[in-house]
């Protein structure tokens, strides 16, 4: 265990934990973005800015991704943190001014837009559409592209997701809503991947329950037998 201080208060904390999930556990809010719990830290939307001082030195530092290995000082609140946070949500909302989550964050620190030029894009670049598919999901269908003010996170060469299973993970962890996912008759779509899958049919009453790809994929991971996912959920309840 190493003993650490998160804004004046000592808290033991277990080696290798990051300051993040330290925080958390001591009831210390500290906003983000690009961060969830079963995913590998990124540090992409640097609202997890927090200062540390270590060895009489005092920086700024993302805290998602700064694991604790000896005792250090930690300060959440500070001019400092807070406006630099504020920068962050300023060019944030530069280029995604429509997502409520963002809003709400921005309006928790007083901000009611960014005095930045406005891009229009619904896309923070948070990385969390591409590291829940690539880590839990295993389809590695997107990936980031290009670079600097290019940068985009899309199926690779830009064409349709061929690996995306239709799982809607990416849909799921998204903060700002980019990502929509929809059926329509016998498909599930994805537009901002160029994704369109087809339905599998319910052998016993002949509902389109789930992509076929999908199903696919988890019978092969899974080794399951090729008759698996030929009843829809319901049909399969009541055969049981």
């Amino acid at each position: 265990m190493v003993e650490i201080t998160i804004n004046g208060k000592k808290v033991q904390v277990e080696e290798g934990t990051t300051i993040l999930e330290a925080a958390k556990a001591n009831q210390v809010n500290i906003p983000t973005l690009c961060y969830h719990e079963l995913l590998e830290p990124y540090g992409a939307c640097r609202l997890c800015l927090v200062e540390v001082v270590k060895n009489g030195r005092r920086s700024l530092t993302t805290s998602c991704n700064y694991p604790v290995t000896a005792p250090i000082e930690v300060e959440t609140d500070t001019e400092k943190v807070i406006n630099s946070r504020k920068m962050v949500l300023e060019l944030l909302l530069s280029r995604c001014n429509t997502s409520p989550k963002l809003n709400q964050l921005a309006a928790e620190y007083g901000l009611k837009k960014s005095p930045f030029e406005l891009h229009y894009d619904d896309c923070i670049l948070c990385g969390l559409c591409e590291r829940v598919c690539r880590e839990i999901v295993g389809a590695n269908a997107i990936t980031f592209a290009q670079r600097g003010t290019e940068r985009v996170v899309i199926p690779p060469f830009g064409e349709e997701a061929e690996f995306c299973i239709g799982c809607g993970a990416c849909v799921y962890v998204c903060p700002t809503n980019a990502i929509q996912i929809q059926e329509d008759g016998e498909e599930k779509i994805i537009d901002r991947w160029s994704r369109v899958l087809k339905l599998r049919t319910c052998s016993e009453c002949g509902m389109e329950f789930a992509p076929d790809f999908q199903l696919r994929f988890i019978q092969k991971k899974y080794d399951l037998p090729e008759d698996f996912f030929d009843l829809c959920r319901d049909c399969r309840a009541m055969k049981k």
